[in-house]
This record gives structure tokens, C-alpha cells and sequence, in this order.
């Protein structure tokens, strides 16, 4: 399997990134190749430092960089020899030399040199970004959380679709409780294009729509898969991880004060619950409805997000997610693109 990893995308890259690309090598199976893309004197540079003679590892050049700040379609269009439109292109049906790729780069130019390059899944409206986001009761999957600022109903019923197959086929749910998130869940609640995309959910076959979900309980265990639109994904995403890490630290603060022998005892419990809230240790997202594996990083990634972003990158690609996805969509009413 040929994964491509995107060396210049990321707050840390290309650092972190090299440094979780190499520690991925003794992970993958001695088939597998990984192919970074990037300024090759720095890529090069980096393996030789390491002492690496590793043929598992291939190198792209690129002459282009897009910067975490720069519009997303105008910077595609005008780098085509940036680490993300190349791998992206290589990614894609046309060429079809990476069997996923990954950056922790430009969300937005990840999302749409994706959706030029590599194009929809048939039946796709539109791609979206799906989160495993852990909770109190074991990770949920969260879609879209960037992707889609403006869905329209039929794309947040075909979320809900996707986001069962994927619960189903990466997180081993048998039969994934999928809700729409809304401020309440009463019927009444919600606009006019909510109430549309419940009523499409309700007729999806096989979807096991339980309606809406408010935002509380989506830790509370209340279902499995939870559908929102783009911004409202983000936030709630990104609130949640500065949550968890704030309350970690205020409570490692606290019982510091009040009894630093206890502190150092509970040290390992906290270390293990934290592990499980952590979004280093499931690496990135999938954006899913293109055709091929596209894997969105958080932009402040390490090498142990890398690491395990790779790997998750290669568990996508064989587990046949897309052709899951496609059946699954076809069983759905016929919505306008």
C-alpha cells in the first residue's frame, strides 16, 4: 500500500512530520511504501541525518507551499505544485498512485484540491469530514467539521449515511444510533431545512435515525453517529478538545495543592484517562465521499499524530469503507446534486 504524506503542511512541519513518518516505517507491513511530499533538500536532508536507507520511503519533490492562512481555492488553483495538490492529484482516479494520502495542513485547500483531483463518490453531493470523537461512552463519529459551512438537507441526510458506514466499518458498531444535532429534541424544533433533513434521514433505509440530539448529549451517549453542518461541527470539535485539556490540567493543579503525594500516585490514572480523550491518538479524519482516501490532520499535529494518522490512513483503505458508501447511498431517494 502507497501512502503520501503531505511534509509541509502543519503548524510543526516539517519537523513533527518527518519524525512521525519515520516512526510510522516499523509499524506498516514491509509492502507498504510512504511517499512525502515536499521540499526534497529538506526531506532528504532529514533521512540522511536519521541514517536511513529505508525503500519503503520515496520522495516527491514539490516547489509549492499553501499557508495555513491562504483562501483555499484560489491557492489550489495557483499552486499546482504544492504538497497537497500533488498528492491529492496522485490520489486520484486519473492516476491512482496512492492507495490514501494525509496533511495536516490547509483544511480548506485539503478539502478541495481533493474534491478537483480525486472527485466524488457516485452518489456523492458533497464530501465531509468525519471526526472519531471519543467520549465518556466510547467514540462517536462527528460529520462534517469543516468541510460544508452551507448543507443543504439532502447533503446532512447523505452525512448520516456515511457517517453509519463508517461507524460501522472503522469503530465496529454493529447498528450506529445516528442523530441530528439541534438546539432540542422536540419535533418542532429546528428551520424549515432541518426538519427536511430529518424527514430525509427517517426514509434512508437502514440508517436507524433516533432523531435529533442537543449538543449535551452527544457525550452523554446518546448516539453513535451525530450529523451537523460545517461550522457547528468545527467549534463543538475544537471547544471540546480545550475542555478536556483544561479540565485535566485544573484538576492535576488542584490535587497538587492539596496533596502532591496523591497527585503522583493518581499521575498514571490521569495519564490513561487522558490518553482516551486524546486527539494525537486517533491522527486524523477522513474526508469522506471522495473517490479515494483523503486523511485531514489537525492542524497543531506532532509526530504521535502523524504516527497514528498514517495508520489510520492505511486501516481506511483496506477496509473497502467507499465501495460500503456507495452501496449504501444508492439505496437512498434521488436528491439534486
Amino acid at each position: 500500500m502507497r501512502i503520501g504524506v503531505d511534509v509541509m503542511g502543519g503548524d510543526h512541519a516539517p519537523g513533527e512530520i518527518l519524525k512521525g513518518s519515520f516512526a510510522a516505517l516499523d509499524r506498516l507491513s514491509p509492502g507498504d511504501r510512504l511517499v512525502l511530499a515536499g521540499d526534497e533538500s529538506v526531506i532528504r536532508e532529514a533521512i540522511v541525518e536519521r541514517g536511513l536507507s529505508d525503500p519503503r520511503l520515496e520522495v516527491v519533490p514539490t516547489t509549492q507551499v499553501i499557508e495555513m492562512d491562504a483562501p483555499p481555492v484560489d491557492s489550489v488553483r495557483q499552486s499546482p505544485d504544492s504538497s497537497i495538490v500533488v498528492l491529492a492529484r496522485m490520489a486520484g482516479p486519473k492516476d491512482r498512485q496512492l492507495d490514501a494520502w494525509l496533511s495536516a495542513g490547509n483544511t480548506g485547500a485539503c478539502v478541495t484540491a481533493s474534491q478537483f483531483h480525486m472527485k466524488r463518490l457516485p452518489g456523492v453531493s458533497r464530501p465531509g469530514i468525519a471526526v472519531t470523537v471519543p467520549t465518556f461512552h466510547g467514540p462517536i463519529v462527528l460529520i462534517d467539521v469543516g468541510a460544508n459551512i452551507e448543507p443543504k438537507p439532502h447533503h446532512l441526510a447523505q452525512y448520516g449515511v456515511m457517517g453509519r458506514v463508517f461507524a460501522q466499518k472503522l469503530l465496529g458498531i454493529a447498528e450506529p444510533r445516528v442523530a441530528l444535532m439541534n438546539v432540542g429534541g422536540e419535533e418542532q424544533k429546528g428551520t424549515a431545512e432541518m426538519k427536511r433533513a430529518r424527514d430525509l434521514l427517517r426514509s434512508a433505509p437502514g440508517t436507524n435515525f433516533i432523531g435529533y440530539v442537543e449538543g449535551r448529549g452527544v457525550f452523554d451517549g446518546e448516539a453513535d453517529v451525530v450529523i451537523t453542518d460545517g461550522v457547528v461541527g468545527n467549534v463543538m470539535l475544537k471547544l471540546a478538545e480545550g475542555l478536556s485539556a483544561g479540565i485535566f490540567k485544573a484538576i492535576a493543579a488542584e490535587v497538587m495543592v492539596i496533596d502532591p503525594g496523591l497527585a503522583l500516585r493518581l499521575e498514571p490514572v490521569v495519564r490513561s484517562i487522558y490518553a482516551k480523550h486524546d486527539y494525537h491518538e486517533y491522527g486524523g479524519a477522513p474526508l469522506l465521499g471522495v473517490n479515494g482516501y483523503a486523511i485531514i490532520a489537525h492542524g497543531s499535529s506532532v509526530a504521535r499524530t502523524i504516527t497514528n494518522a498514517i495508520l489510520r490512513a492505511r486501516q481506511f483503505a483496506e477496509t473497502g469503507l467507499n465501495d460500503a458508501i456507495v452501496a449504501a447511498l444508492a439505496t437512498m431517494e434521488e436528491v439534486p446534486a
